[in-house]
């Protein structure tokens, strides 16, 4: 009777457990990342470098609007790694959000990680990539949330979309990147440009040796096809297009756009654009060009120069037609700001009843942060850098130019461990000046290095103008915000006037983006309201002048409720 009893409870308590499980909010999805070191050719030549589960692009991860994801990472690399969810807010959850030495220390060779990623508002296309060095070069992938169980897409109905292609532009080196950032560290001398940009790992048949492996997409006449493009490049924003067929971009960053007509789109380092092509060929066309190169807005610099490709191939076209040389699109010149800025100011939100705007109106804390390339003293022991007058490269927020910890500042805060940050990171810049002034003084390249973050009440809503400046050279700044996507209320070109400019703010559909691009010599506006408790990371997507200093953090204050608190830390983080 005892043992009947016993059997009677377990299939209850079975039953419940199932029970919950069907009717919990959140489906889980399980997935194992080896980071390990494998070989690859491209350019003739042979490399190896670090990879996920061997992949160049990474796996895809597949979710819903508001679930979790469980990603295991086992570093079987011989250097410390960590990996951020680009684009998912985490809410409450700094712990999984994965840059080193903000919210976590590294997980060291022969260890492992397990993240927990916390979907809430995020819907489109994001991505996720190593926050280590310049690890992302190779450790990257796309991260596609799709909409709810019985929910449709806004732009399309899902039974009239044939199929969705993840298209990942990224940079091939063909030495080692990490030589290069121990370079950097010993002289203080430029990161070099890459040897190929690639179309999902794939430089294309205008590279050396890269006809064979060509990234080919089979479609058919008269289908609709979803490109989920991604800038995982380190170094370079991008104009991309396809040969004789327009894009309809209806999305960024894992939010919604009104959607609108291109020709060529321009995406910057960590952004995401969702677009739909349809496919019609022309009769005696079969193949078409997918392309990307190099959008230079900082003319004086040296960039990557080659086109990368890939190939569009209508399946139900003549064998004649499948067998022609493909067709080029017409991508705008290298240097063609006018282009990159019109792209950029059609981004709107839908503003709709489905997916309404937010914008908040009253702020609380108002921040002008300069972008700048600075310079820092030559520390070698012959007194000889490969920087500017034979000082050091930096970068700086307000000419502050971070550098990490070696402990990292989310448990700082949480432990209150003085000594590792400075908690004054100013709202306006040292010292005031033509900010875009392509004749600026030599006294302005100066910085010196610092942890300085921005601490925040909960629940303040902070406006940020994000000012470009011609110190060392104007260009375009991609800035990203971990934990938060923020409104772009306001552009424009030159100097910030804040008596003038604010009455030019949209702030009836502005795009709800995580990565800006802010134009060379002009400003971006955007807007947050500081609810999400904890430690996030905000810096320049170029790679190099994140290593460089161009970064800083926010530490979000708790609320008073349970619901405006940080999730307790978890017991398995990393140690240091």
């Amino acid at each position: 009777m005892p043992a009947m009893l016993w059997l009677l409870a377990a299939v209850f308590m079975l039953g419940a457990a199932v029970g919950l499980a069907q009717g919990s909010e959140h489906r889980h999805n399980y997935y194992d990342f080896f980071v390990k070191e494998t070989s690859y050719s491209r350019l003739c030549k042979n490399k190896t470098l670090l990879t996920v589960n061997g992949q160049f692009p990474g796996p895809t991860i597949t979710a819903r609007r508001g679930e979790w994801v469980f990603v295991n990472v086992h570093n079987q690399g011989d250097k410390n790694i960590t990996i951020h969810w680009h684009g998912v807010d985490q809410p409450r959850n700094p712990w999984y959000d994965g840059p080193e030495f903000i919210t976590q220390c590294p997980i060291q060779p022969g260890t492992n990680f397990t993240y927990e990623i916390l979907l809430s508002e995020e819907e489109g296309t994001i991505w996720w990539h190593a926050h280590s060095g310049l690890d992302r070069a190779g450790i990257h992938g796309a991260f596609i949330v799709h909409p709810k169980d019985g929910t449709d897409y806004p732009f399309v109905n899902y039974t009239k979309l044939h199929k969705e292609i993840p298209i990942i532009l990224g940079e091939w080196w063909s030495t080692d990147l990490n030589l290069q950032l121990e370079e950097y560290l010993k002289t203080g001398g430029e990161i070099h440009n890459s040897n190929a940009h690639t179309i999902n790992g794939q430089p294309g048949d205008l590279y050396p040796c890269g006809r064979e492996d060509t990234f080919n997409v089979g479609v058919q006449r008269g289908k609709m096809y979803l490109l989920r493009i991604i800038n995982a490049g380190l170094d370079g924003d991008m104009f991309f297009g396809v040969a004789g067929h327009n894009l309809t971009v209806v999305g960024t960053d894992g939010r919604y756009l009104k959607p609108f007509t291109v020709e060529t789109i321009m995406i910057s380092p960590g952004q995401t654009m969702d677009a739909l092509l349809e496919a019609k060929r022309s009769p005696s066309t079969g193949r078409y060009y997918m392309a990307s190169k190099t959008y230079l807005s900082n003319s004086r610099l040296a960039y990557q120069n080659g086109t990368a490709t890939a190939i569009l191939e209508y399946k139900d076209a003549p064998l004649a037609a499948r067998r022609a040389t493909p067709v080029l699109p017409n991508l705008p010149n290298n240097t063609d700001d006018a282009i990159a800025i019109g792209y950029t100011a059609q981004l709107r939100s839908l503003a709709s009843k489905e997916h309404p705007v937010k914008v908040p109106t009253e702020v609380d804390e108002h921040m002008l942060i300069t972008l700048a390339i600075n310079t820092l003293p030559c520390t070698t022991g012959n007194g000889t850098c490969d920087g500017p007058g034979g000082t050091r490269l930096a970068a700086s927020l307000n000419n502050a130019s971070f550098e990490d910890p070696h402990v990292d500042i989310l448990d700082a805060y949480y432990y209150s461990i003085q000594g590792v940050y400075e908690p004054d990171f100013p709202n306006i810049p040292p010292f005031l000046f033509n900010f875009t002034n392509t004749n600026g003084s030599r006294r302005y390249w100066p910085t010196k290095r610092s942890t300085k973050v921005k601490v925040l009440e909960y629940g303040a809503v902070v406006e940020i103008v994000f000012q470009d400046t011609d110190i060392l050279g104007a260009e375009n700044h991609p800035m990203h915000l971990h934990g938060y996507a923020f409104y772009v209320v306001g552009r424009g070109l030159g100097v910030f006037n804040k008596t003038t400019d604010p009455a030019t703010y949209n702030l009836v559909d502005p795009s709800y983006q995580n990565t800006v691009t802010v134009p060379k010599a002009g400003w971006v506006a955007m807007r947050f309201k500081a609810t999400n408790p904890g430690v996030w990371f905000m810096h320049c997507h170029f790679d190099r002048h994140t290593v460089f200093g161009m970064s800083t953090s926010f530490i979000v204050k708790q609320g008073d409720t349970p619901e405006s608190k940080m999730r307790p830390r978890p017991t398995n983080m990393p140690k240091c």
